[in-house]
């Protein structure tokens, strides 16, 4: 897969009601977000980008204040599975700064801790590089999301983050479906939301004693 800048949509706040009707017909759509940080409270949400299985990519720029409409009704389609990596940070971001409540989520970060356990190897370059072949640049991720434009680098670089997540999905189905893991992974996504919700209100190590 190569990433044309050209075939990719920048948007400003919201999807246009043609790309939530075309969106709106997927089963899989990978997700990811940009922010100034990652302190939800603290820091602003500044990109949301998706691809489906298609390969198309289309990037949202969120400006302060922003409440996307047709963004809430796509991520809040029950029937659609929203494929994040970490989750946990995109969901608390999604739901602090637009009132999102994700549904029905994958967390490939977590599919690859349940399903690749000899290794503790789980960030996104590293699971594209051993199940795809893959080497994504990681050098544009800390830059400054929230400025008025983004550069071409930053929108390769965020194309890049959700054009490979649907394929690394299925790869991990299939170790996941081999070792016997994917109640247990099917039960963790369930609960994502919920520690992202308990994230924000400031629990830290929630189940210890």
């Amino acid at each position: 897969m190569k990433i044309n800048l050209e075939t990719i949509q920048v948007l400003k706040n919201d999807l246009s009601d043609e790309l939530l009707n075309y969106y709106s017909s997927c089963d899989l759509l990978a997700v990811d977000c940009e922010m100034m940080g990652l302190n939800p409270i603290r820091d602003r949400l500044c990109l949301v980008q998706m691809c489906d299985k298609n390969e198309k990519v289309t990037l949202v720029k969120i400006e302060p204040d922003t409440k996307p409409p047709n963004l809430k009704k796509l991520f809040e389609n029950p029937e659609i599975r929203k494929i994040f990596h970490f989750a946990r940070t995109d969901l608390s971001f999604l739901y602090y700064h637009l009132q999102i409540e994700m549904k029905n989520v994958f967390c490939t970060k977590s599919a690859s801790k349940l399903a690749r356990t000899y290794t503790d190897k789980h960030g996104l370059k590293d699971l594209l590089k051993e199940i795809l072949n893959i080497d994504i640049d990681k050098n544009t991720q800390q830059t400054d999301w929230g400025h008025s434009e983004l550069t071409k680098d930053q929108i390769k670089y965020a194309a890049s983050d959700v054009l490979y997540l649907i394929p690394a999905y299925h790869k991990l189905l299939g170790i996941l479906k081999r070792e016997n893991r994917m109640g247990l992974t099917e039960e963790v996504n369930k609960f994502l939301p919920v520690l992202a919700k308990l994230d924000l209100l400031g629990y830290v190590d929630f189940f210890v004693h």
